[in-house]
């Protein structure tokens, strides 16, 4: 016993010492690793709030609201229970009604028109709703000119 120098316990502190430092950047490394998925996921949620959003906005607009709606004016639809952290802004893009881009039925008397509006959802996400993710999407509708 008088002859032991402790080596073994030396190099067994040492060991140890190595696998703790490998354990804490593990834990460290896993729990990064779950902050990026976790915002990863909150942004695909808000993508899909945003077009939740964008389709609440025409359902509720459709017809004679976008119809009647003028370059001035802006519909703007608040974050509401179902979309707690998307709001929408439909803008008309030209000034009265101008031919379609997309039409099945060709017309010489020139009887449906068109008009084009721009709606952009904007939805929040994370820690204190610092993310922002804008969706943007464009919408003609046909409408009687009469003319």
């Amino acid at each position: 016993m008088k002859k032991q120098q402790g080596v073994v316990l030396f190099f067994a502190l040492i060991v140890l010492l190595i696998m703790t430092v490998i354990g804490v950047a593990l834990a460290v490394n896993s729990s990064q690793s779950l902050r990026m998925a976790g915002a990863g996921s909150e942004r695909v949620e808000a993508l899909a709030a945003a077009q939740g959003a964008q389709a609440r906005a025409i359902n509720n607009n459709q017809g004679s609201n976008m119809a009647n709606i003028d370059i001035d004016n802006v519909i703007h639809v608040p974050a509401d229970a179902t979309f707690p952290n998307a709001s929408s802004d439909i803008v008309p893009r030209e000034s009265g009604d101008v031919n379609c881009q997309r039409s099945a039925d060709a017309s010489s008397t020139n009887l449906i028109s068109c008009r084009r509006m721009e709606i952009t959802t904007t939805a929040k996400f994370g820690r204190d709703n610092l993310g922002s993710l804008t969706v943007v999407t464009g919408v003609e509708q046909e409408v009687l000119t009469g003319s």
